[in-house]
This record gives C-alpha cells, structure tokens and sequence, in this order.
C-alpha cells in the first residue's frame, strides 16, 4: 500500500494547448514553447518518420534558425550520393529543427542527428526503441508513443513491451549537469488503457535479467575459441570454464550444460575443426574428460574469424561444390553468404511475393552452391528469404538505382548498408577459408564479387575503380564515354576527363596513372589563353 501512495504521489497534471488531436504533436510544440528537448519513441521506421513529419508541420522558425537548419538539411542529403525518398524526407523534417531516427539511416545521418540534438540544436527526435539502447542522448521530456508491439501472436498480434524496454526509454528524460527534473510520459488511448500502462509500468518490475550463454550459436563459437587459443585442452576444463560463468551460477544446472557442451564437441569433431589426441579409432564427446582436444588449422582460422562454426561449415560445403563447378557466378556466392545465421534479419518473403522468389529461384537454380531444403523441412521459408536476400544485393551490384531498392525491397540506406557490409564481411571469411583449402580460383571470383559489393557495380567497372575518388557514378560516366581502364585514362584529354568528372578529380587521376598534369599543354585550349588543365 504505501509502495502505491508514493507512486499517486509524484503523479502531476501537466495543461498544455492543444493544436492538434494527436496528444505527441500537442506534447512536442509545448516542450518547444517552453525551450525543451524532446525523444518522441515510436514502434515502426515508418511510424517514426510519420510522426517527426506530421510535427515539422505545424512548426514555425525564426529568420536565423531557417537559415540554420537549411544547412543541415544539406548536409543530411550530401551524406548519400544519391539522396533517396528517405533522405529528402529527413531533409524536409530538419528545415524546421526536427529529425527522425532509426537503423535505416545511414551512419553519418545518424551522426549528424546525434551531435545536433547534445549541442540543442535539433529540439526533437522521433525515434524506433533503439535510440534508448547504448546512446548518449537524453532529454528533459520522453514521450512513449507505443508501448504495443507487432508479435505474430495474440489478439491482432500486439503484445505489451517489456518492462525494461520502458524504463530504458523512460531513462532518457531528464539530462544530467543541464536539468533537475525530467518527464516520461506514455500515450494512452483511453481511461482504461492508462490503467493499463499504471499497473504495466509505472508500477511494473522489471524482468529478471537472463544468461544467454546456453543458447547454441554463441556456446558454439566460444567453446572453439577456447580450444584454439589453447585456454582450455579438455572437456574436463571446458566443464571447469562454464561452471564458474554467471549462466552456471544462475541456473545451477549443470547436467544440461554438460550435455550441451557434448553436444557441441561432437558436432566440432565431426566438422573437422577439433581433434582428439586418443589411440582409439572412436571415443564419444560424453567419455571424454581428460583427452587433449587440439582445434586443427582450419578450426583455429574459423575461431579468428569470429564466425559461427555452422556458418563456417555450411561456407566450406558450398566452396567445396563450387570448387567442382567449371563456372561459379555471383548469384551463388550472394545466396551462400545470404543463407547464413549472421546475415539475419533476412529480408522476408511476403505471401504476394512467394511465386515471383520461387521463380527467381528456378531460374538461378544451376548457379546455386548449396543443396535446397526440401519444400517440407522446416528450413525451407529461411531458404526462400535468403534467395530474396540475395537477389537484393545482386541489384546492388547491378547499379540498380537505390530508390529502386527501397521501392522493391523496403530496405533504407541504412540498411542496405549493413547488409552489404554484413555480406562483405561473410564473403571475407570465405575468401580465407577458399585460400586455406586451395581453391585458388574461387578466390579471385570471391575478391570480385567483394570489390563490386563495396562499390555496387558491374565487373565491367572494376578496372576504373582502382583509381582512388572513383566510384560507381564516376565510373559509369567514364565507361559510357569509353573510357574502360588505366590505359584509357592515359589516353584521354584532361580537358575531356575535366568535363566529364571534374576538374579536381582529373587531375587527381591524372597524377595516379603517373602524369604531371602541371607539365600538359592542351593545344585546343591554348589559343585561349588555357595552358593547362589547372586553367580549365
């Protein structure tokens, strides 16, 4: 009872105008009225983009925070080459002092965003739950707009947020050194409702905080982290390690990680990534206990590497196939990194999409590398998504327009960006893995296919883009102006090379394929006066 008195206690009335009917719209213009910051945090992407423009419309600036905030806005479309829809909203938002945030953004976005709202520049962020995670970045009001979430389970598939995602939110308000106080409020949508969020939250605990080292992917790469450093060199110490780890202490169950961990030896033996040091010609990983285990070349390359040894194994069966195969294409080794545990998220297939991914599959089928799961395994959705996947990065490196991958796939800059950099990253580990078991030429099809993720481009580019300040827009000018390799460059008028690229770039590249360009006398020009590309 008193618990409860002492929570009524600290409840207050806040009366603010009301402009709109949307109680975050009317929460964020009064925390400006009265000078403010304000992190309004939605549930979707595109519910925080809505809100932050749905905001921005009712705010008026002043002549010298216009002209402010029109150079931000700049800066935000200037981070992306070719600014997409996404980006031109952002930009619209920031015309009138607010952002929107989320992992769709591109890092320097984002960047730009955080370091305006510390200065107080930037008054408002409308925010996905993952602004409160891991970032610096508090303000003296918090609006909760969602507090319900899409589940797949219960009555419309929302469930309730946990209690320590809201006071993680709710943690944001108020800002250390600047304020005394701070406001969290959460949005209810009637009486009932707000009863609702009292007990849920405000008087809610939080749940207990759990160990996740049983889970399998991560006990997986740890266990083979520990054999190859030589930190442990038998079961015997392996069970030792774990027994003094908080999951241990917490759960008090160690028969289960025991069968786990034996579990996990069995799979790694059989994989080839560790072995035995025994004179029998088979001992199961349950009778092991003071038999050294050894992790072989290829389990130690797999534990620095920091992959998932089901990764690495599905990446050595697909190389192995590929190995066999006169012709290996981009497509295949696209879906090989796609069909991966460190890939997920995967883009997801929907209902009205299935025929046209199980079309694209048919076609691609003789350029895959790994054996398709049948249509009833349980595998088989994971499978079709990482064709999609795959299909999405391979129109990345076709140069399809990135408007046009926001449209077709609903992946923002962002993240396009992480999953490029995610399947870069995978095709790295399969690169080393390809020069450990001597499948040279598979390398260099691995280094292509790299190269033109890194720059999203057609093989026929790659030669321009050893140039340093060329990339994929650059590049594509030049070839259509059939200037294909170095050779070409050297070839090429430096005025032509000006007019197509830039001055600035020209000479830059000049100067890399080993020409002066101070020294270049551009006959055309010099009846005007212009004796080199420098007076161009």
């Amino acid at each position: 009872m008193s618990t409860e008195i002492e929570v009524k206690q600290q409840e207050r009335i806040i009366k603010i105008e009301q402009p709109s009917k949307y109680a975050t719209i009317n929460l964020a213009l009064d925390s400006f009225k009265i000078n403010k910051q304000v992190i309004a945090f939605v549930g979707t992407k595109r519910g925080a983009e809505k809100t932050a423009e749905d905001i921005s419309k009712k705010v008026k600036l002043n002549k010298q925070e216009t002209l402010f905030f029109e150079e931000l806005s700049e800066k935000i479309l200037a981070a992306i080459p070719k600014p997409t829809k996404q980006c031109k909203r952002l930009a619209n938002c920031l015309k009138k002092g607010l952002a929107f945030h989320h992992a769709g953004l591109m890092h320097k976005q984002r960047e730009i965003i955080e370091d305006n709202f510390r200065e107080g520049k930037i008054k408002c962020i409308c925010s996905t739950p993952t602004l409160a995670l891991g970032i610096d970045l508090p303000a003296y009001r918090v609006i909760i707009k969602d507090l319900k979430r899409f589940s797949g389970q219960g009555w419309g598939g929302m469930s309730w947020i946990p209690v320590l995602e809201y006071l993680q939110m709710a943690g944001r308000a108020g800002r250390p050194k600047f304020e005394t106080t701070g406001e969290a409020i959460a949005i209810a949508s009637s009486e009932e409702n707000k009863e609702e969020i009292f007990e849920n939250y405000v008087k809610g605990e939080p749940e207990e905080v759990l160990s996740k080292l049983a889970v399998e992917p991560v006990l997986r790469s740890y266990v083979l982290s520990l054999i190859a450093t030589g930190f442990v060199s038998n079961k015997k110490q392996l069970l030792e390690f774990f027994g003094k780890t908080f999951w241990a202490h917490q759960y008090q169950d160690l028969f289960k990680l025991e069968n786990i961990l034996d579990k996990i030896l069995n799979l790694l033996d059989e994989y080839e990534f560790i072995q035995y040091n025994t004179n029998q010609d088979f001992v199961s990983a349950e009778d092991l206990g003071d038999e050294k285990i050894n992790a072989t070349l290829l389990g130690r390359r797999i534990a620095q590497l920091y992959i998932d040894p089901i990764t690495a194994h599905h990446i050595i069966t697909c190389l192995k196939r590929g190995a066999s195969y006169k012709l290996v294409t981009s497509f295949g080794l696209l879906q090989m990194v796609s069909h991966t545990i460190e890939m997920r998220p995967l883009l997801r297939v929907r209902a009205k999409e299935y025929d046209i991914i199980q079309e694209q599959w048919v076609k691609h089928d003789s350029e895959m590398l790994e054996i398709e799961p049948s249509y009833f395994e349980s595998d088989f959705d994971e499978f079709l998504n990482s064709i999609k996947t795959a299909l999405f990065l391979k129109d990345w490196i076709s140069e399809i327009d990135e408007e046009v991958i926001l449209e077709n796939y609903n992946t923002r800059p962002g993240e396009t960006r992480m999953k490029i950099d995610r399947a870069d990253w995978l095709l790295y580990c399969a690169e080393e893995l390809a020069k450990l078991l001597s499948f040279h030429s598979l390398v260099t099809e691995i280094i292509k296919i790299r190269l033109r993720l890194k720059y999203g481009v057609k093989e026929e580019l790659l030669a321009l883009l050893k140039l340093k300040n060329i990339g994929r827009v650059r590049a594509r000018i030049l070839f259509a102006n059939k200037i294909k390799d170095i050779g070409d460059i050297k070839r090429a008028s430096p005025i032509t090379l000006a007019q197509l690229i830039g001055r600035k770039v020209a000479i830059n590249i000049k100067k890399q394929v080993g020409e002066d360009i101070d020294k270049i006398i551009v006959p055309e020009r010099k009846r005007k006066g212009q004796k080199s590309l420098n007076d161009f």
